[in-house]
Parts: C-alpha cells; sequence; structure tokens
C-alpha cells in the first residue's frame, strides 16, 4: 500500500502534476538542504491551499518548557525543538492585480523536478487568464560550496497579453511552528533595513527560562534584474523587501535572480553578521546563478564519484538509493562536529529535529564508507562533547555514570515521553557500538584508547547500577525498560537492552585490561572491574527451549501470537488505527528488536539460531519504524532469504518516495534513509568488517547488475557484480587481503 507522486527515473525527482491534494507530501519529498540550512519544496509565490512552509537552520533550536498533566521526578525541564526560520524565498507576485497562487490560478504545463545530482529544484508552469499567458519557471539550490548562500533564479516570458506585474521579493520573519506550539512565535525582531542596495533582516529567538543561549540569525538578500523593471524598496515589522515592476509585452522575457546570505550567532557574534553577509554576498557578486551552479554541479560529482550506488535494470530501485543518499548527504556531511543528523533532517518538525540513536546505530556505517574517516569522527565527539550531559541525565535518575539522552541538542535529555525517554535506555549502547564500529572498521584505535574509553566507562557504570540483582533467580535483570520495539512499554528484561548492556561492560574490560594507563587515569577501581565481570557472566537473557528463540521479553510469549497476515489491509498501519492499549497487548512489532541484537553482533551467533529467530519475529513486526526494513534487509540476505531481502530494500529505498506509512508529508525519514545503503552493502554484497574485510554477494533477480565503492581503512575499493561475476578491485591504498564468498583474495592496484 503506497502513495506515488513522482515518475520514476534515475537521477530525478520529477512530475507533471500538480497535486493539491497532496502538496505537503510533494513539499518533503522535494525538500533541498545543503548540511548548513534546508527548506521544504515550498513554492516561493504565495500558496492559499493547504502547505507546510518551513526553513531550518542546522544548530539552531528552542527549549520550550515541558508540560505534562502529571509530573514524574526525573522529567527535563523543556522539551527541545527545531524552529522554523524566516522565509527567504518569498517572492510575491501580482498579475494585473491578482496574485499568483497555484491553489486558486489556471495554470497549465505544470513541470516540478528535483535533481538529484547537483540538488537543484526546478519548476515551470503557464498562468493563464483571459488573454494573458505567462510562463514562470523557478529555479533554486542551496550551495555546498558556501554554506551561508541560497541562489534562486525566476525566468518569466510572456506568451500573450500586455500585462503588468509586481513581485516583492524578500525576506519574511513572520513564521510560524507547525509540530508543537502551533501559531507560536519563536522569533522576535532585531534589525531589518535596507543597505547599499542589500536588505536584511536580523531576528532572536525569544526568552527561555533555561539559560539556553539565544540565537540570532540575519538573512540578507541581493538582487539583480532584468531593466525592464522598476524598483523600490520596502520595511515593515519583520519583512524586507525589494519590488519589481513592469508593464510586458507579449515575446518579452525577464529574468530575476535572488542571492541570498544567512548568519548566524551559532558562528559569528551578531554585531558582525551584516558585515559577515555583505562580505559573503560581495564575494560572489560577479558569480551568475549559472556560474555558481556549475561549482555545485561539480563539488556534488565528487560525492558522487565516492557515494554512488548503481544498478541496472531496476529504476525504481536506483532511484530509492540516490534519493536516499542526496536527502542524507544535504542534512550531514560532517563538516561541524557541533552538528548531528536530526530524524527529520531540514524537512519538518516533527521529533523536535533533534539528535536519536539513529546516528550511531544507522548512519555510522554509511559514512564510514562512504566518506573520509574524520566525518564519523565527528559524530563520535559530537557525543563525546556531550558527555558531562549525560552524567546529568543518569544522576537525574539517581543513577551512576553516564546516559545519553533520547532526544536532545546538548546532551541534557528535552524529550517528554516517559516510557521513551526513560525508558528506551538501550541508545547508551549504541553510543559505544559507534566507537567499536568505528575502531574496527578504519582500524584506528587512537580515538578509542582517549575519548572513546572515557565514553565506554562512563555508559559501563551506568549499566552496572541499571541493572539489579535477583536473589531468587540468581541472577541480574534489567526492569523497566522500552526495547527497540516501542510497541511495548515498561517491559522487563528485554532481550536486546540486556544483551547490549553486557557487550559494553565486557567491551569496556577488554580495552581497560589492553589499556591498563587509562584504568587508572579514569578511577576504574578492581572491585568495579569484578562487579562488571560478575554482571556479564550472570546476566539473565530469556530464551524458549520449545522454539529455542531469544525471547524478546520476560512475558512476550503469553500474548495472542498471530502473523501480520492475519491483519486485514485497513488495519494497516496499526499506530493510525488502533488505539494505543490494543497496540501494547498485540503482539506485533514496530521494528527489529531482538533482530537488531543479531544484526549488531552477527559473528555472535550460529547460522540456525539467525535463522529460528528470523523465522520468528519477522512474521509479527509491522516494519512501522522507519529503521526496520533494513535490519530485515541484511538478515534476509545472509541467510539466503533473498526475495525478503529484495522486499526489504524495496520498503527501505522507497519509504518515502512511495510513503509507506503514510507520514512523509510530515518530513522526510532521514536518518533511516541509510538503511537502503545498508541493505545493499551489507545485505546483497554481504559486507562485513568484523573480522577483517568479506563479502558474500548475490543479485536480486530482476536486477542486471550493481556497483559501489567503499573506503576501508585507508583503500579506495570498488565492487560489482553482475549476473557473470563479483569484481573487486582496488583502486587506491596499499596490497589487502579480503574474503569473497569464502575464499580468500589479495587485493593489489596494480593487478
Amino acid at each position: 500500500m503506497y502513495k506515488r507522486l513522482f515518475d520514476v527515473d534515475p537521477w530525478k525527482i520529477k512530475t507533471n502534476q500538480l497535486d493539491k491534494t497532496n502538496k505537503r507530501l510533494q513539499e518533503s519529498l522535494t525538500s533541498i538542504g545543503n548540511g548548513y540550512m534546508g527548506m521544504r519544496g515550498n513554492f516561493e509565490e504565495a500558496y492559499s491551499g493547504d502547505t507546510h512552509r518551513g526553513t531550518y537552520i542546522a544548530g539552531v533550536w528552542y527549549p520550550d518548557k515541558t508540560r505534562v498533566g502529571w509530573w514524574k521526578n526525573g522529567y527535563p525541564e523543556y522539551f527541545g525543538k527545531v524552529i522554523n526560520a524566516m522565509n527567504f524565498l518569498s517572492m510575491e507576485i501580482q498579475i494585473d492585480g491578482v496574485e499568483l497562487d497555484l491553489a486558486t490560478n489556471k495554470v497549465e504545463n505544470f513541470y516540478l523536478e528535483l535533481d538529484m545530482k547537483n540538488g537543484l529544484l526546478t519548476r515551470s508552469f503557464i498562468y493563464h487568464k483571459d488573454d494573458v499567458n505567462i510562463k514562470f519557471e523557478f529555479q533554486r539550490f542551496l550551495s555546498i560550496v558556501q554554506k551561508e548562500l541560497c541562489f534562486i533564479q525566476l525566468q518569466i516570458e510572456v506568451l500573450s497579453g500586455n500585462p503588468e506585474l509586481v513581485i516583492k521579493s524578500g525576506i519574511n520573519g513572520n513564521v510560524k511552528n507547525e509540530d508543537s506550539n502551533y501559531n507560536e512565535m519563536f522569533w522576535e525582531e532585531k534589525q531589518c533595513e535596507v543597505k547599499e542596495n542589500h536588505l536584511f533582516l536580523t531576528t532572536e529567538t525569544i526568552k527561555n527560562d533555561f539559560n539556553v543561549p539565544r540565537y540570532s540569525v540575519t538573512g540578507m538578500v541581493e538582487h539583480s534584474y532584468s531593466n525592464d523593471f522598476n524598483t523600490t524598496f520596502e520595511t515593515k515589522s519583520m519583512q524586507s523587501s525589494e519590488v519589481f515592476s513592469a508593464v510586458l509585452t507579449a515575446g518579452t522575457k525577464v529574468e530575476l535572480e535572488k542571492k541570498i546570505a544567512v548568519i548566524t550567532s551559532r558562528d559569528i557574534p551578531e554585531e558582525q553578521h551584516v558585515k559577515a553577509a555583505e562580505d559573503i554576498l560581495n564575494n560572489y557578486k560577479n558569480e551568475t546563478f549559472a556560474q555558481h551552479l556549475a561549482r555545485q554541479i561539480e563539488k556534488w560529482r565528487q560525492r558522487w564519484k565516492q557515494a554512488d550506488i548503481e544498478i541496472s535494470g531496476d529504476d525504481e530501485a536506483q532511484q530509492g538509493i540516490r534519493f536516499n543518499l542526496f536527502q542524507l548527504f544535504s542534512t550531514y556531511y560532517g563538516e561541524d562536529e557541533r552538528l548531528n543528523i536530526g530524524p527529520k533532517g531540514f524537512t519538518g518538525e516533527k521529533y523536535g529535529g533533534a539528535t536519536y540513536w539513529d546516528t550511531e546505530a544507522y548512519a555510522v556505517p554509511v559514512y564510514l564508507a562512504v566518506a573520509k574517516p574524520e566525518v564519523t569522527k565527528n559524530l563520535l565527539k559530537y557525543r563525546y562533547n556531550q558527555l558531562e550531559g549525560a552524567y546529568l541525565n543518569a544522576q537525574r535518575q539517581g543513577l551512576k555514570g553516564a546516559l545519553y539522552p533520547m532526544v536532545t541538542f546538548t546532551g541534557v535529555e528535552c524529550h517528554n515521553e516517559w516510557e521513551i525517554t526513560f525508558e528506551e535506555i538501550h541508545r547508551n549502547g549504541a553510543m559505544v557500538y559507534a566507537i567499536y564500529n568505528y575502531t574496527t572498521y578504519t582500524g584506528d584505535e587512537s580515538y578509542l584508547k582517549n575519548e572513546g574509553l572515557e565514553v565506554i566507562v562512563a555508559v559501563a557504570r551506568f549499566w552496572a547500577d541499571r541493572v539489579h540483582y535477583s536473589k531468587r533467580n540468581e541472577c541480574y535483570m534489567i526492569h523497566g525498560v522500552t526495547g527497540p520495539n516501542e510497541y511495548e512499554n515498561n517491559v522487563n528484561n528485554n532481550w536486546y537492552t540486556n544483551t547490549l548492556a553486557v557487550w559494553v561492560l565486557r567491551y569496556a574490560i577488554e580495552n581497560l585490561v589492553k589499556y591498563p594507563e587509562r584504568q587508572e587515569e579514569l578511577d576504574v577501581t578492581e572491585e568495579e572491574l569484578a562487579q562488571w565481570k560478575k554482571i556479564v557472566k550472570n546476566m539473565y537473557l530469556p530464551y524458549d527451549e520449545k522454539n529455542k528463540i531469544f525471547i524478546q521479553h520476560d512475558t512476550f510469549l503469553d500474548k495472542d501470537i498471530q502473523p501480520v497476515t492475519n491483519l486485514s489491509e485497513d488495519e494497516l498501519p496499526i499506530n493510525q488505527n488502533w488505539s494505543w492499549d490494543k497496540i501494547l497487548r498485540s503482539c506485533f512489532i514496530k521494528q527489529a528488536d531482538v533482530l537488531q541484537g543479531i544484526y549488531f553482533f552477527g559473528d555472535q551467533f550460529t547460522q540456525k539460531e539467525k535463522e529460528r529467530n528470523f523465522n520468528f519475529y519477522e512474521p509479527l513486526t509491522v516494519h512501522e519504524s522507519s529503521l526496520s526494513a533494513s535490519v530485515h534487509a541484511v538478515l534476509a540476505a545472509e541467510l539466503g532469504k533473498e526475495e525478503k531481502a529484495v522486499e526489504m530494500y524495496q520498503r527501505t529505498a522507497r519509504l518515502d518516495l512511495d510513503n509507506y506509512n503514510n507520514d512523509t508529508q510530515d518530513g522526510l525519514h532521514v536518518t533511516s534513509m541509510t538503511g537502503s545503503w545498508l541493505a545493499i552493502v551489507q545485505g546483497f554484497a554481504g559486507m562485513r568488517t568484523n573480522n577483517g574485510l568479506s563479502f558474500q554477494p548475490f543479485l536480486p533477480k530482476n536486477w542486471e547488475g550493481y556497483n559501489f565503492r567503499v573506503n576501508y581503512q585507508g583503500r579506495l575499493i570498488a565492487i560489482n557484480v553482475d549476473t557473470k561475476m563479483t569484481q573487486v578491485d582496488l583502486i587506491e591504498g596499499e596490497d589487502l587481503e579480503i574474503t569473497i564468498s569464502g575464499s580468500k583474495k589479495l587485493l593489489s592496484v596494480n593487478k
């Protein structure tokens, strides 16, 4: 069950349909970003129909007071959320005194295209009224050459008639949030002026009660335009504009280019904003839209050269993986260690726009392979720099060590749903797993030895305090948790959580033995180590002897176990059709839970163990988390269940493009977009790195072939799989021995 708005094309998201009913979905799917800022695919001109106009700036957020009906000790003081920033796309257009509004105007030849090769968003249409016909074409992109810049080009051709055209182009700070605190303003004006033909607006976030720094943002606009226009400037509250007017005749073509520089107090003090914006605009004063676009194309070409996965024989699959990689890199490309990857990126406000565990569990493996190691190290540094906040989170729960937050901008927990925020503590283990993943993949132990061990020990201390000893059962347990399957809350002995806790403690012990000087520096006593070893040896891990499976939690098998296929189509997705009570009592699983642990620690389980658990849990899984399908795709491929692997790839690759879960209108599932890469590289190609580099590839039946590149321990490796063979080549770096389908092979640049 899906909804597809755009044509299938290997490199483009395109349509000839103006779908007013699904306008929000269209806006999500045509979002663009450059890691510094981004926006939904809103129209530049006014649109009176249903729309979610959103522009967002990385790292700019607001702490809103936690509001709950019944306060519980331990709640965070505030809920952090990304806030909608000034609308610098704004181009209000009038034709003969009538506002251009595609919700009400008659238009023909509508076309909308997002070119994933370069991030260029194009829209064109012909406006028709009486004897007037005008062709409009808008193009825009956010620069990855100069992160503070946005470029917009409007080309207008009068096909018939003699219309009077008025365009008010500028910056509008009268913006409000949608996801929470509806219609609330989070900004106040500081400056709104015109200076040397540059118009600008500076706004600052409203006051908060939590000593969180206020952010100020300045947007400055420079226009270049055809001589046909007369121009004036206009400023009013929270709005600065340049007004262009002309009476045009049939056959006339005019052009308006808009260049916007956006500066924030995260990087530059507010008193220096105007000069900084002017300097950037002046640096590019003589560079046209087309000239900068050429540089943009080259920079994206370099990214795609490393990261692209080429698929032959299946354009749907090809479009899906490229769309996901494009949106992922538009959100984050590792330049700033203060930033992380929000689950909606720059495409919406749901989930507060903050950092989740998705990054460590799903995004780190991708960035390790398709970007420089420094990109992943910046993700690790992000968590290390927030260790103090993690200590505070644990203290607020009356626990030792560090508890990394479920949702954060600063390291301090800022999410207020108890069952998720304070029970879904498995995310703490994902922070350590990311360190392990980085170290194993790159072979670089410097981070592990230094900053990494500080994080590992802090998390280990949390787990050692969070467990309790059951005298009756003579083992350690963890009660009152929510596992990855959020369709069950406050359960006891979630297998994945207990398994992860044991692994973290064991990993901490191993590395303190390896680096004994760090044990003293981190004040880890022999008594503490002995306690950790005792927990590792005696942790309770639920297991069912009859089915020979790991039990998701203590009482899971007491449920009415039945497959998802027993549900009628109109019940799905259950999170939109069932009460929460009914969901919690059901056996249906939101996302991989036990299978998440088997995916993480695959070398610790036999093929038979993997198969029994997959065969039991996969039929119960509704995949209503965007994170779910990729794990199942990888495991299905390993188990030889090729059709299931391809089905799960299709789901993760086109989750948003086909709106599988009927929620993409709220924004894209950015962090889970890594899943399509994982499904192909770890799934179809069977890449593993825990015992050296190995591949176990297969080719989906309806594919003719696929190829990709990965960075690995200073090497660049190309993998090509087709109907005849698997070819693995070393492009750069020293010789390397790898394993392909069980056979050893020495890779050399010269061979």
